[in-house]
């Protein structure tokens, strides 16, 4: 079958939804969206009309804003496929929803790795999905969007003493978990702000800090006995496969060999 199409709600803020689809023959219809459209053509190429301008795109990144006409078809007979992060209407400012219309492609190659990205794990099977690295991804990739819609570049700013209560804060929750959205209300700032800061004072996102400090754990009570399912679900992992793959990743081996089982 030549048309597929598969779509989900992630549940992670900003983000209305996240589709996946090949198509051939089909052609959406003139309509709009009360979310913005984040669209990737990962293969083949697509037409469309935006307020009745004509775009053909391809392999890059395409925003389109809320409430505007747009259809869209296969600009070649072998078609396309596509990756989408439906936006909720405030991720983004509404007073650039013109600029959007504009210009609605994103060149910039950094902008389209971090959507393939963060859809691909938003796309991820139930239970794998971590919520503070696809918030912090997020936050980052609407942020540098916005950029972009408000046409400025963004100034490294340095704040050691937030990074430092924020690594405080990933401290506090190694166990139980902390999501970005708890992080900017107990700190007073924004999400983007946290994630660029703690990155760029720290070394590694908030959410690779604080797997490091589950696999730390982790082999702690891997060494003081515990088996590798106790020690998952006592250092904050999802499971024993969860533990496994971070474990394997930092450790280069299995929690089960690494306590000589």
């Amino acid at each position: 079958m030549s048309e597929q199409v598969r779509s989900r709600r992630p549940g992670v803020t900003g983000i209305a939804e996240v589709l996946q689809a090949r198509f051939v023959e089909h052609a959406y219809p003139l309509h709009t969206h009360d979310t913005w459209t984040l669209l990737l053509v990962e293969d083949g190429a697509v037409h469309y009309d935006l307020d009745r301008r004509p775009h053909d795109t391809g392999p890059l990144l395409t925003l389109l804003p809320p409430h505007v006409p747009h259809d869209g078809r296969a600009a070649t007979p072998a078609g396309f496929r596509k990756r989408v992060l439906y936006l909720e209407p405030d991720a983004l400012p509404a007073v650039s929803a013109g600029r959007a219309v504009d210009t609605p492609e994103l060149p910039d190659a950094r902008l389209v790795g971090a959507a393939r990205e963060l859809h691909r794990r938003l796309s991820g099977a139930p239970g794998t999905l971590d919520p503070l690295d696809v918030e912090s991804r997020a936050a980052v990739l609407l942020d540098a969007v916005g950029d972009h819609l408000r046409a400025t570049t963004r100034r490294p700013v340095r704040d050691v003493p937030l990074a430092r209560r924020l690594r405080a804060l990933l401290d506090e929750h190694v166990v139980d978990g902390i999501s970005l959205t708890e992080a900017s209300r107990e700190l007073s700032a924004s999400t983007a702000h946290l994630v660029r800061t703690f990155t760029r004072e720290v070394g590694m996102p908030p959410h690779a800090y604080l797997t490091g400090r589950r696999v730390d754990l982790a082999r702690r009570l891997l060494l003081a006995g515990h088996r590798p399912a106790e020690a998952a679900a006592l250092a904050g992992f999802h499971d024993q496969p969860h533990l496994n793959r971070h474990f394997r990743r930092v450790l280069g081996t299995t929690p089960g060999r690494f306590a000589g089982g």
